[in-house]
């Protein structure tokens, strides 16, 4: 007698790896279609707004160079507008932002492998119209007194 192998055909580890090295990989791996748009969706916002930040962090540093540089042929695009606290107050915002943006991103990469690795651990779980609560009340009897309770019954096939 041979002892039958029960082969995982389904791996979890196999679909964190996949969604590691390729965002969206996992979901695939794991016949969730639909979830892949939303993954690239969310880090490519994340991404874009990064990206929109730095731009605006890189100009407003520029712009506060320009307005410390002590040299008369500069010229000042915020002459009237901003004073120099105003320039590094909006400079440092927009440091803090593209940094939390680039945070965010990071944590939507590590939410797409965790959702392919738990999405494969319940990739065989099955669901069906057999599974029933049935709440019921019930009389139990403790030290010669009736007492009521209710009574859960959980069915599955």
């Amino acid at each position: 007698m041979y002892a039958q192998i029960q082969v995982n055909d389904h791996a979890p580890k196999k679909a964190s790896i996949y969604a590691a090295i390729i965002p969206g990989a996992g979901q695939f791996y794991n016949k969730k279609y639909w979830k892949i748009p939303i993954v690239y969706l969310s880090l490519g916002s994340a991404l874009y707004v990064a990206k929109q930040n730095q731009n605006e962090y890189l100009h407003y540093r520029q712009a506060f160079e320009y307005r410390t540089d002590d040299d008369e042929t500069t010229i000042d695009p915020y002459v009237d507008q901003y004073t120099e606290s105003n320039l590094i107050t909006e400079k440092n915002i927009r440091r803090e932002n593209r940094d939390l943006a680039y945070i965010i991103a990071a944590g939507i990469y590590l939410l797409n492998i965790i959702d392919a690795s738990v999405d494969a651990h319940l990739f065989k779980f099955n669901v069906n119209d057999d599974i029933s609560l049935n709440i019921q009340p019930q009389f139990m009897q403790a030290s010669h007194q009736n007492t009521l309770a209710l009574s859960l019954k959980l069915n599955w096939n």
